[in-house]
Parts: C-alpha cells; structure tokens; sequence
C-alpha cells in the first residue's frame, strides 16, 4: 500500500478474536455466510450445533450468551458462539446489522438452529 507520499506502508495483521473451542472439533469445511437482521428484529432465543465465529460488517446488534452480560457489537467486533451455548440475545439495533458468521462444520455437518422454548 502506497501513500499519498510514495512510502510503503507495512502490512498489519491485528488479533481481533482468540477464542478456545470447548472441546476439539473434527472440522471437514467451514461454511461463510453474509447475514442480515433487518432494524430492531431480534433473532431470539437459539442454539447452532456447532461453533460460529463472525464479525460485524455494519450497523449494531445487542449480543449476550445466556447468563453473561450483554454487549453492543459494532462493525469491526468479532463474537464466537460456542456450540450448544444458548444465545439469549442478537438483536438488531435501529440502524439494523449486516455480519459474516464462518460455521465449523464436522463431516456431513451442516449448520442448524434450533428455538428452545425458554
């Protein structure tokens, strides 16, 4: 990359999530997908049968694991979903939100999402 002075700027490469898998994962293929929560929806209550790592493309959602505290994600925030873990809240704001969630799939997996009832 060359700035507007001619000098080469360095390739950065910054850590934005390091998470640990609850337990080792046999993963065949990860699966990308661009997601979109329209203004205000919230997604609900819901379980993935396996991990999902995302990040924030635009807008804002209100993220929480079930019994930890909430958070406001923004464009740039990474989140991780353990597998099996209840996702209380990802809630889109007023400005809605757009994100990549990358899913961990095991062999013939493919990504579910089950409503528990509470």
């Amino acid at each position: 990359m060359t700035t507007g002075s001619g000098q080469e700027q360095p390739i950065t490469r910054d850590i934005v999530l390091d998470v640990s898998l609850a337990r080792a994962k046999d993963t065949h293929r990860v699966q990308a997908r661009r997601i979109r929560i329209p203004p205000g929806q919230a997604a609900g209550l819901h379980i993935h049968n396996g991990p999902v790592v995302g990040n924030i493309v635009n807008g804002s959602a209100v993220y929480q694991i079930d019994g930890e505290p909430e958070t406001v994600l923004r464009p740039g925030d990474a989140f991780y979903e353990p597998e099996g873990a209840r996702i209380a809240r990802f809630d889109a704001q007023d400005a809605g939100v757009t994100f990549l969630a990358y899913f961990l799939l095991g062999p013939g997996q493919e990504p579910e999402l089950s409503f528990p009832a509470s």
